[in-house]
Parts: C-alpha cells; structure tokens; sequence
C-alpha cells in the first residue's frame, strides 16, 4: 500500500520519541530551577485573534493554517504560543504579577520546509510578564546557558534591541509606514545575502540613497559589544534609539553579573526576529559549530502586545523565549546523540526472561519497577530468541530467572554491551542498577 507522508510533518518511533522526551524533561526541570510554573492552552482559535494587528504581524498570517468549522466560524492553528498567553492574561485579571510560565506544545506554519523547520512543530516557551527591568532579559541568557550545558550543544547568542533598529530606521530617514518591512528585510541579511536584502529593500520603495545610507551604519558597528555601543551612540542621537542602547547597556550589565562569557554573547545590529510583536531586546541562539542553520531557541521582549490586544490602559511588561525541541533533537542526531543517551534512558532498562517461572518473573518484575527501574517481561520467546531480541533493541540488561537460580536466591543478570552473564541476589542487581 502507497501511505502519502505529508511533507513538513513526522512521526517519532519510540528510540526517536525517547531521546525527545529527554530534552523536555531537562527544559522543564531547568524551567521550574529559575521559578516558572507550567501552564497549558488551546491550539484551535478564533482566526480574528491570531490575526489581529497586535498579534504575530503579516509575515506569519501569510503561514498561519485557516480553516472553517461546521458553524462557519472562521479559526485557525495557533502559529505559536505568545499571543495564547496574553490572551489568557486579559481572560484572567486576578493573575498575579510578576506572571512566570512555560508552555510547551505543538505548534503549525505553513511556510517553507527544511532541516529543523516543520509545519507541524513543538515549540517550548518560558515567558515573564510584569518585569521592565533588563535582570529579566538576561535572566533567560542565564538559563538558556544552563540548558544547553546540560543538553552537551556548544552555543552563542546574538542580540539587538528593536528600539535601536526603530532608532536606525529614523536615522537613515525611513517612511514610518516601511519601517517594519525594512527591519525584516534586514533581518535576512544571513539568509539572502546583502544583494537579496538590496533587492527587497528597492522592491518596497526604499531609495538607493537609504538604502546605501541604511548598509553604511549596520556594517559600520565592529568590534567589541562596547566598541558597538560606542559607535551607535555617537550617531544616533534621536530618543527611541537612545532607549535602546541604554536597554543594551544594562542587558550586558546583568548578564556580567550571571559571569556569562562576553564572546558568548554577541550583539548583532541586523538581528530582527521575524515577528512584529517585539519592543525592545531580542535574541537568537546557534550551534557555535553551525551544523544546524536554524537557531536552535529565541526570544525578546514583547512589552506592548498584551495592552494593546485587550485594549487597556495598564502596562503588561513582558519577555520571554522558545526553545525549539525538533531543531535540538536534529542538532544531536548529527552528533549521533554521543553522551546524551545512557543506560538509564533506555526503555526498558531491564529485560526479564523467565525459564519456566513466568509467575516468580513478574514478582521480580513488580520489585525491580517498585524500585524505579524501567522493565518487561518477555513471555513468550525461548531463551535465543529472547537474548536476539533484546540484542536488537538495545536493552542494557537481562536478568534470566530459571528454577536453579530460584533455589540458590538469586537471579542470572547480563550485560548486553559487555556480554557477561553474573549471579547475585535480586537485592545487589536492584542497587547496581541504581547506581
């Protein structure tokens, strides 16, 4: 039978599965270290909501599925897990601030499909509202750090700030109407190349003389972050601009303070992001090796939306990050997952062949996962078979439990890998195997 597989999408088998569920675990603990608490939302909603002006923006209402239920309401997949929060905000006005939570769920984009990009994808969000202070932005370079040391990716972030890029904008005199396109024009810059970014640029009537003007002041910044800072603050004068160099200023200042390494983090004036949403600070994070093109997590902050999509007058400061499962499950499968899968991570970690003692093997069974040691009983292969089987899938230890081992108290335990075969009390194999 010819199965179509919808490209852009996938299923995970269990060895795949396992691995994956192994990042969450390790993003979920990292998550509660630094105080978020987990939260859950829909992902079918009203279209009119993930379409508003305060959402996402155009550029991902051009990927965002649309469909229409039975009623003929207009709804579409949620493109991301942002605008659910602040849309849970305003649903909940007894929330108290400041509000820390992680999210992780599925997500969907129709756009392009490649390594690291699906359309059906699961997104890992950590996301603060009620903090104006930068601590907060470099509290998630902290973490981010933190959890990729453990994860074993070697990685850099690249920072800027929109307000300094709103800022450049009215420096190179850009019409305020082509302000958010030029940003996410440039924001190409490594994926285009200059002449593309060029060519978009002229394509949404930017003069070349804003154009030549715009280049001159991005490929200017060199040097050291501070060298960076130095020159923008000798030419951008106007206010927004100044605010956002001043948010940079203490975003590098608290990062120090975590003792993050400065050539870890990297300030980068053509970085955008490719939603609208951001206000200030914004960043991206990559394999320092480049095996993975994509960023493998990304965030900013996002001080506006939640105000302006409930329409109020009270200030909602927020940031925050995603943390992409399926780009850092590709990013270890190029490493073959060397040093992130061991013994312990494997289900089942114990295989138990009875010998003509299947009732004395699943009391042994009920003693083994009482002490939290993954295990199965095989019952219905012969002892060949069984070791084969075990073999092909990978499972680090089998006990094999016959009359003779009953009578001396002890069970017959071997490890595959090292192909020995040891006796020893039910008691000893339980604590060896929780080392």
């Amino acid at each position: 039978m010819d199965i179509p597989v919808l490209k852009g999408t996938r299923d995970y088998l269990p060895n795949e599965q396992i691995i994956r569920e192994k990042i969450v675990g390790i993003l979920i603990d990292k998550f509660k270290k630094y105080g978020f608490k987990p939260m859950e939302t829909a992902i079918l909603e009203y279209y009119s909501v993930l379409a508003s002006k305060y959402a996402g923006g155009e550029e991902i209402l051009k990927e965002t599925y649309k469909l229409t239920d039975q009623g003929g309401r207009q709804l579409g997949l949620r493109y991301e897990l942002t605008i659910k929060l602040a849309k849970v905000i305003g649903l909940n006005p007894m929330i108290r601030f400041p509000f820390k939570r992680y999210e992780i769920g599925k997500v969907f984009r129709d756009g392009p499909v490649k390594t690291g990009r699906l359309r059906e994808f699961t997104q890992c969000d950590v996301d603060v509202v009620g903090v104006k202070s930068m601590a907060a932005d470099a509290e998630f370079i902290a973490m981010t750090f933190d959890i990729f040391k453990e994860i074993g990716l070697d990685v850099k972030v690249l920072v800027n700030n929109r307000k300094l890029l709103n800022g450049i904008m009215e420096y190179v005199e850009i019409p305020e109407d082509k302000r958010i396109s030029t940003i996410l024009s440039l924001d190409k810059l490594d994926k285009i190349g200059k002449d593309g970014v060029i060519e978009e640029l002229r394509e949404s009537g930017i003069s070349e003389s804003q154009i030549d003007k715009l280049f001159q002041v991005i490929e200017g910044a060199a040097g050291s972050t501070q060298e960076k800072i130095a020159y923008f603050e000798n030419i951008i004068t106007n206010e927004i601009g100044k605010e956002g160099l001043q948010e940079l200023k203490d975003f590098f200042y608290y990062c120090s303070a975590y003792e993050i390494p400065e050539d870890d983090v990297i300030f980068q004036p053509s970085l955008a992001r490719g939603l609208a949403y951001y206000t200030g600070t914004m960043w991206e994070v990559y394999l320092k090796d480049g095996t993975i093109k994509s960023s493998v997590a990304a965030g900013g902050r996002w001080d506006e939306m939640i105000k302006n999509f409930l329409q109020s007058k009270l200030d909602y400061p927020a940031v925050g990050m995603t943390f992409g499962l399926d780009v850092i499950y590709e990013a270890l499968k190029q490493k073959d997952f060397e040093g992130f899968i061991g013994k312990k991570d494997k289900i089942p970690m114990v295989l138990i062949i009875p010998i003509n003692t299947l009732t004395e093997s699943l009391t042994i069974a009920k003693k083994l996962r009482d002490a939290g040691i993954s295990t199965d009983v095989i019952v219905e292969k012969k002892l060949k078979r069984a070791l084969e089987f075990a073999d092909k899938e990978g499972i680090p230890y089998v006990i094999i439990v016959g009359k003779a081992e009953l009578e001396k108290n002890v069970v017959k335990i071997r490890d595959m890998q090292a192909q020995q075969e040891t006796e020893m009390p039910l008691e000893k194999v339980i604590k060896i195997l929780k080392g």
